[in-house]
């Protein structure tokens, strides 16, 4: 699959779409956070997305309900691949030592890591 980096308006859409598995542009719109953004600008979006692949859409009549062809999961991956690559040389090392330098990573988050690569050593 190739996967297309969304903009910002792109990815507040598919986020409400992933939340709700299936939805209206209407039901996408009153879950967004104030201010809300136009009909026609979230209708738009969505357009755009389903050009790139990330929705696709169930007639009813005149309406058109969407749901999300690309996982969470999937441009979860996409996206970490790209922040990996082109801030840290590829290395996820590199990537959390700088969360850890700059304080991104709480005590317990640390320790919830440690437990992690730990279980991952055993396998």
């Amino acid at each position: 699959m190739n996967i297309k980096e969304l903009t910002r308006a792109e990815e507040q859409v598919m986020q409400e779409l992933w939340k709700q598995g299936k939805a209206f542009v209407k039901e996408i719109i009153e879950q967004m956070e104030d201010p809300k953004p136009a009909y026609n600008t979230v209708s738009t979006i969505i357009r755009i997305l389903e050009t790139k692949g990330f929705v696709g859409h169930e007639s009813f009549g005149k309406s058109h309900r969407y749901f999300p062809k690309v996982s969470k999961d999937d441009y979860k991956d996409f996206a970490a691949g790209k922040l990996i690559s082109g801030y840290f040389d590829n290395s996820a090392k590199k990537m959390l030592s700088f969360f850890i330098q700059e304080n991104r990573l709480n005590i317990k988050e640390t320790d919830e890591l440690l437990r992690l690569l730990e279980k991952a050593k055993k396998k």
